[in-house]
C-alpha cells in the first residue's frame, strides 16, 4: 500500500501499531519497560536505517502523552535541568563523527542501571544541579546511538525516591525531552520522516490508547508493589541489555 514505506507490509504495519499499544500500556502501567520491549519487535521488522529514528517519533508521541495526561505530577525543577543537559547532548551528537562500539555502550548502560536501581541509595538533595545536567546530556548522547535509553533514565528517576505518580510522570517528561532532540539530530542529518508519517500517526494513536489503560491501571497497583515491580523490572532490562552482548 501506498502509505507504508518500502519493504513494510500490512501485516507487519498491524504488528507494529498493536505492539504500540501494548507497550505504551505497560510503560503507563509500571512506569517503564514498553520502549525498550517495543525497539526489540522493531529491530526484526524496520530496516536498521530507519530503526533508531522511527522509534524515537513514536516514543515521543507515546511519552508525550503520558507526560501530558500526568503534567501535574511532574518535577518541573528537574525536568528544567535535564533539558538544560539534553540539549548538551544533542548538540555534541550531532557533531559526533566516530561511533563507539554497541557493546561497549550497552555494558555500560547495564551497569549503571544495575548500579543506580541496587547502590546506595542517594536522596534527591544529594544530588547537585550539576548531576542532573550531566544525566541529561549523558543520556540524551546514548539514546542517539541504541535507541531505547528508557531503563537509564527511569533507574535514575527512581533513585529520586518519587511516589509512583511523581516517578512516571517526571519520567515520561524527560523522555520527551529526550526524543524531541533525536528527531532534531535525526531531521538535520537528514532521515526522511514523511515516508514513515502515516505509519508512525498509527503507532502513536495506539501508543495514545495504551497509554490511557495503563495509567488506570496503575491506580490499581499498591505503592509499595510498584516499586518492587519497578526495580524488578528496570534489573531485568539492564540483564537483558547484558546478554545481548554476550549472545550476540
Amino acid at each position: 500500500m501506498n502509505w507504508l514505506p518500502d519493504l513494510i507490509g500490512v501485516d507487519t504495519a498491524l504488528l507494529l501499531i498493536i505492539t504500540s499499544t501494548l507497550t505504551s500500556m505497560l510503560t503507563a502501567a509500571m512506569g517503564i519497560g514498553g520502549g525498550v520491549l517495543l525497539l526489540a519487535v522493531m529491530a526484526t521488522t524496520v530496516p536498521p536505517v530507519a530503526l533508531i529514528p522511527v522509534h524515537g517519533l513514536v516514543q515521543l508521541g507515546s511519552n508525550g502523552n503520558r507526560a501530558l495526561l500526568t503534567r501535574e505530577y511532574i518535577d518541573w525543577s528537574l525536568l528544567r535541568l535535564f533539558l538544560a543537559g539534553a540539549v548538551i547532548g544533542a548538540v555534541i551528537a550531532y557533531f559526533v563523527v566516530v561511533q563507539l562500539p554497541v557493546e561497549v555502550i550497552q555494558l555500560s548502560v547495564a551497569g549503571f542501571i544495575l548500579f543506580l536501581v541496587w547502590g546506595p541509595k542517594l536522596g534527591k538533595k544529594e544530588m547537585p544541579p550539576a548531576g542532573l545536567i550531566l544525566a541529561g546530556a549523558g543520556t540524551t548522547l546514548v539514546t542517539m546511538f541504541v535507541g531505547a535509553t528508557g531503563p537509564l533514565v527511569a533507574a535514575f528517576v527512581h533513585r529520586l525516591g518519587y511516589e509512583k505518580y511523581r516517578t512516571v510522570a517526571t519520567f515520561a517528561a524527560c523522555m520527551t525531552v529526550q526524543h524531541l532532540l533525536k528527531m532534531v539530530v535525526f531531521g538535520l542529518i537528514g532521515f526522511a520522516f514523511t515516508d514513515w508519517l502515516a505509519l508512525i500517526v498509527l503507532m502513536v494513536a495506539g501508543g495514545f490508547v495504551g497509554t490511557w489503560i495503563g495509567l488506570h491501571i496503575l491506580k490499581k497497583v499498591p505503592a509499595e508493589r510498584f516499586q518492587l515491580i519497578f526495580r524488578l523490572l528496570v534489573t531485568a532490562l539492564a540483564l537483558r541489555l547484558i546478554w545481548q552482548v554476550f549472545s550476540g
